[in-house]
This record gives structure tokens, sequence and C-alpha cells, in this order.
């Protein structure tokens, strides 16, 4: 499979109160397209800056970024929209659901700024997703009457809903019981095996081996990538 993001030498500086943060150093790295990649690390270490620089909701300060073979790096705020609609899915730590709107309606809510989906389409869509992770039966409620690991589901649902380049998942299954976490991995699990690419930023070593490839960060700065970076992780949690 061919190469979908490539970042080449980014880097991510902080000014605050004149000072310096280097949250990111010299990252390069490469994901084809149907892999499923983690990205762990220590607190602080840069993991959430990389996703969100992948996610176009942040800009490297120098570096390149191609998404499926386009530079996205000094695109318009307007053309970033654009692009993280149609191309990104995100699932973020803390659901992000809205709590007036039903759950198809926070699933299809992607898809109400692409003028290329009618509203009979977007409804079929935000269906086939909730089926994909089990909660079509509660497509008619809202976020408050969900467990936090339904609203997690749903949140995959609207994540994939218009069939994105790559899914970005911050931690996940960080406010979630074991149960419920092994539930959203699961689901990750058959989202890959169908072919979708998937980028998890995570802590948690049993979230990071789900994945086929893992990649540590520390101190802004990649240290493993591959097996090494899973030998990596596995030393620090013994």
């Amino acid at each position: 499979m061919g190469p979908l993001v490539e970042l080449k030498d980014v880097n991510k500086i902080f000014l605050t109160d004149e000072i310096e943060t280097h949250a990111l150093s010299k990252i390069t790295l490469t994901i084809s397209k149907g892999e499923y990649v983690a990205i762990s690390g220590p607190s602080g270490c840069g993991k959430s800056t990389l996703l969100s620089i992948l996610g176009l909701l942040d800009v490297a300060s120098t570096g390149t970024y191609q998404l499926g073979g386009h530079n996205v790096e000094n695109i318009s705020k307007k053309q970033r929209a654009l692009v993280r609609n149609r191309d990104i899915g995100f699932i973020f730590q803390s659901f992000n659901l809205i709590s007036d709107l039903t759950i198809e309606e926070n699933v299809s809510l992607p898809l109400t700024y692409r003028k290329d989906i009618t509203k009979a389409q977007r409804q079929q869509k935000a269906t086939e997703a909730l089926a994909k992770v089990n909660m079509s039966h509660r497509a008619r409620h809202f976020p408050s009457q969900l467990s936090g690991g339904q609203q997690q589901r749903v949140a995959v649902a609207r994540a994939i809903v218009g069939n994105p380049s790559i899914i970005l998942a911050d931690e996940p299954t960080g406010n979630l019981d074991s149960h419920n976490a092994e539930a959203v991995l699961n689901i990750l699990d058959d989202l890959h095996q169908e072919g979708a690419t998937i980028c998890i930023v995570t802590h948690d070593p049993r979230s990071a081996e789900r994945a086929q490839r893992s990649i540590v960060l520390s101190d802004g700065q990649v240290v493993g990538d591959g097996e090494l970076a899973r030998e990596l992780t596995l030393i620090k949690e013994a």
C-alpha cells in the first residue's frame, strides 16, 4: 500500500512569556494506507501535539506534511476545514458528543457540511455507521441516556460516517473501564480488518499492543518505531 501520511523534519515550538518550548523536534514518519499505528510515550512527550498536527487542528512551526500526496502544511483555514471534514475522522477521550442532538444527529453531523451528500444519504450513512458499532437501537436517544462506553462507540460511528482516509484516536479508552475499553478496541480492530487506516495516541500499553506498528515518543522525538518501539514500550512498563 502507498503512503497516506508523510511528515518530514516537523518541528513544533510554543512561545509563552518569551520562553520557547520545543514540543516536537525533527519528526519524520510515514503512515501507509491500511496501517494501524499506535503512538505512545510518557506524559508531555508530544503525542497529542503530533496528533493535532496530523489532524490539521494545529500547524507545525517548520517541516512538511503530505496527506494523500498533497502538501497540507500551508493551506488556508478554509481548506484545512474541508480536508479535515473529508479525509479525517476523530475519536476523542471525552467523546465530544453534542448533548441536545440525538445519537443519529451526532453521527450524521460531519456530513451536514458536505454539499455532495443529500439529507437522505446522511441518514443512510449514519444508520450504517451506527450498525457497525452495534448502536442502532439507540439512534433516537440522547448522549445523557448512554453510558460512557456507549457514548464512545457513538463517537467511533461519527468518526467513520464520512469514510475518511484516516481515523485519529486520542486516548479513546482513557475514560472507560476495562470492559468498555475492550469493546472499543475490538471495534477498531474490525475497522482495521476492513481496510481502515488508524492512528491511536495512548499511554496504555494494552491499547498500543493492538496496533500492528508502534511509534514511541520521548521529549518530542521519535525514539522507536515498529518492533523496536514495541520493545521500548514493554521495557518502560516493566
